[in-house]
């Protein structure tokens, strides 16, 4: 089979693909060698994509993106255009229903959240990393080490999660509220507390 001409803007995009695809492999701190035992693809063809001396196929790009839990656009730098809309997946964890609002891999990723009432009984946990909370209806219920406390709509909280912590409904209603996580322990720019003299209500 004979080789397809592009025309000079999609030649233009495959030329990016593979700078692309190295600043996202080097900024999610993937090896090359992690990334060719996740992917079954091997380091030379990996490389060679990345220098440019392969062109990408949908074979190659697809479990790539599938690794690094992108979508495939995101490497092909696919022009947006028309609907400047985000089109929104949420999830449902433990009985809540999670959107993630970041698109791009990074440190900090942002979410909204919206936990049931019946989310009300706290089993606190730890892990690495910082996070910030803002409540937007409702009224959500943090329990962080000794603490006990209540955020209404507008009150925000941040703490690192190395800290025995949980938060949910305090029963009265499901509670919207947007978390700004960093999994490094990044801290966010905002700072905003609970005030100290918030207790539950019940």
């Amino acid at each position: 089979m004979g080789s397809v001409e592009h025309s000079p803007a999609i030649a233009q995009v495959l030329t990016e693909v593979g700078p692309r695809l190295k600043r996202l492999r080097t900024e999610n701190g993937v090896t090359l060698t992690a990334l060719s035992e996740t992917t079954g693809i091997s380091k030379s063809t990996l490389s060679r994509l990345e220098s440019g001396q392969r062109r990408p196929s949908l074979e190659l790009l697809l479990p790539i993106a599938q690794a690094h839990q992108v979508p495939l656009d995101e490497l092909v730098g696919a022009p947006e255009v028309g609907d400047p809309r985000v089109r929104l997946k949420p999830k449902r964890v433990n009985g809540s229903t999670v959107l993630p609002l970041t698109r791009q891999p990074g440190p900090l990723q942002t979410f909204k959240m919206i936990l049931p009432a019946t989310r009300s009984t706290p089993e606190p946990c730890t892990h690495e990393g910082y996070e910030w909370l803002y409540v937007l209806s409702g009224r959500l219920r943090l329990v962080l080490a000794d603490r006990d406390l209540v955020l209404g709509p507008g009150e925000a909280a941040e703490f690192e999660t190395r800290l025995p912590h949980w938060f949910g409904s305090t029963g009265d209603g499901p509670v919207e509220v947007l978390s700004l996580f960093g999994r490094q322990g990044e801290r966010m720019h905002v700072r905003a507390k609970p005030r100290p003299r918030d207790k539950p209500g019940h």
